[in-house]
């Protein structure tokens, strides 16, 4: 073993399995390399659950539900209501103390979908052979963001995901940009569907049925796609612009009960030129749009942006500005083609220099676990999700649309770690008697094992103490 195979599978994957260090010690970039290369992997954890056309059909049935037994009816939901709820909206049962349940933490009609999810999202992490592909996807699920704070979006969450990134993390950016921006989790979150032109007025049909109104222009989606996805806040944009990017995407939305999927509108659309960032578009209808979403992704600000996120991720809190600029113009040379984008960012030497600088979020630090602890792959989806929750990383609700943040001083708060030690202790608790923890620690973090801990599981009284030990060590907290 050596110290880039620590770096390879801790860093850039997910933690290392058992024997993954020794399998990647001959060679560890091109392990690395390797999983971002051709189509994206296919996992039959994925392959069973529903796609977003079906939950947002079910979604209304359920919505109905829930009303008929707050108003303590037991009358089977009926089709028909379309009402999507409010922000906030049946919210209450998902934030109750965890002392009163699962099915009150997360509402137990939104709990089936939510369980299959995380299930699936974590035995993905916990056994995948490209867990730097794995990575990526989580890595881009977080910049193009969106939040379960809006119960429908609660429902397509883990969709976005499936359908919008996943098949595009080895492909361009181009290509990822357009996809989160159409699905429709991202047009629901920032609202894009109530965005109309000037003068539009439903038809009568969408009143009966009590659809949100949509009674003018909205700029979330603009304001985020160029703040966040693109340009970031120094891109050089102005409030013209975001107002301007606005009307050119109305009429981006999303059907009714039988046509659930992203959809162009050309009644809601604002037709006519479009000058944003000094360029006139002058094209009609979607592909106005489509247009300049493309010469967002191809704008040097948004390379730069970019670059700066994934160094940041990878790399150090504070991105190296040489590692930063050698990832940016991977980007810009490449027009976006992520697999050298990636080679960039591992072949810097910036990325390679010292072992275990990022502290890992929550959720890496439950996968690397899983990972490490093959019987602790038993934890149920609902353990995960409370335990997730307690240490301040609910899955699928990021606080804002700019996702999780990726630094040291958002996480290394003292109650978050001691939820950490609490679940390291309930799992030894649970398997440690199958497992050897030092066996564990070594194949985890190999020469970057500190004697000071390996003195301390040695000394443990008992297995699970010495795996309750491994996994609350400084070094199974970074990455």
């Amino acid at each position: 073993m050596n110290r880039d195979a620590v770096i390879a599978v801790n860093r850039f994957g997910l933690g290392a399995a058992p024997g993954e260090l020794a399998a990647v010690t001959r060679d560890p970039r091109s392990w690395l390399l390797a999983q971002v290369r051709g189509p994206a992997p296919d996992y039959p954890q994925l392959a069973s659950l529903a796609g977003s056309d079906e939950l947002l059909k079910e979604f209304p049935r359920w919505l109905m539900k829930v009303r008929a037994e707050r108003r303590g009816e037991m009358t089977p939901p009926m089709r028909g209501e379309v009402t999507p709820p409010m922000r906030g909206e049946a919210q209450a049962p998902m934030q109750e103390r965890p002392q009163q349940g699962v099915e009150h933490s997360f509402g137990k009609h939104f709990f089936p979908i939510a369980a299959k999810e995380i299930g699936a999202r974590f035995g993905v992490a916990a056994t995948t052979p490209a867990p730097f592909h794995e990575r990526l996807t989580w890595f881009w699920s977080n910049h193009f963001a969106v939040s379960a704070d809006k119960p429908t979006v609660f429902a397509v969450a883990g969709a976005f995901e499936r359908e919008a990134i996943r098949p595009n993390v080895n492909g361009r950016f181009v290509d990822l940009l357009l996809a989160a921006t159409k699905h429709p989790a991202m047009i629901l979150y920032l609202d894009n569907n109530l965005s109309v032109r000037p003068g539009f007025q439903p038809p009568q049909a969408a009143e009966r049925a009590n659809l949100p109104r949509a009674t003018g222009l909205n700029e979330n989606l603009a304001r985020e796609i160029l703040e966040l996805h693109t340009l970031g806040v120094n891109g050089g944009y102005t409030q013209a612009d975001v107002t301007t990017f606005a009307r050119a995407l109305t009429g981006w939305t999303v059907g009714g009960m039988s046509d659930t999927g992203f959809r162009f509108a050309p009644r809601r659309h604002e037709a006519g030129p479009k000058t944003i960032l000094g360029r006139t578009y002058a094209q009609e209808g979607m592909a106005q749009g489509e247009l300049i979403l493309r010469d967002l992704a191809a704008h040097p600000a948004t390379a730069r942006h970019v670059a700066t996120k994934l160094v940041r991720h990878f790399i150090a809190d504070d991105p190296p500005p040489a590692a930063v600029e050698r990832v940016a113009r991977a980007f810009t040379d490449s027009g976006g083609e992520l697999q050298v984008v990636y080679a960039a960012l591992v072949g810097s030497p910036e990325a390679w220099a010292q072992p275990l600088p990022k502290l890992k979020q929550p959720i890496e630090f439950i996968a690397s676990a899983l990972r490490a602890v093959p019987p602790a792959r038993e934890a149920k989806p609902e353990a995960l999700f409370l335990a997730l929750r307690e240490m301040g990383q609910r899955p699928f609700f990021p606080p804002s649309p700019q996702g999780w943040p990726d630094t040291a001083a958002a996480w290394a708060n003292a109650d978050g770690l001691w939820k950490r030690i609490e679940w390291s202790t309930a799992l030894a608790e649970r398997v440690g008697t199958r497992v050897d923890p030092l066996a564990i620690a070594e194949s985890t973090y190999g020469p970057a094992l500190s004697e000071a801990t390996r003195l301390a599981i040695m000394r443990a009284e008992s297995k699970q103490q010495g795996l309750a030990l491994a996994l609350a060590s400084p070094e199974f907290q970074r990455r």
